[in-house]
């Protein structure tokens, strides 16, 4: 999807460096792709915080079972 955005040239500059990338829309894509995951797995953690999966098994049992 092609999109057009203002975004400062310092900003661009960091993010190619960081992303390793030569090319700006590389870059941003690359860099909106991590901070989605980065989001996803924190909502993901807060929901294991706050109970909202259900797990049978308890810790104790996990550690029991000896599995490396």
């Amino acid at each position: 999807m092609r999109i057009t955005v203002e975004i400062e040239d310092a900003i661009i500059s960091d993010a190619m460096e960081l992303t390793g990338e030569k090319n700006k829309s590389p870059a941003i894509a690359k860099a909106v792709e991590q901070y989605v995951k980065r989001m996803r797995a924190k909502e993901f953690g807060k929901r294991l915080r706050e109970g909202f999966y259900d797990y049978p098994t308890t810790n104790a049992e996990i550690e029991a079972l000896e599995i490396i």
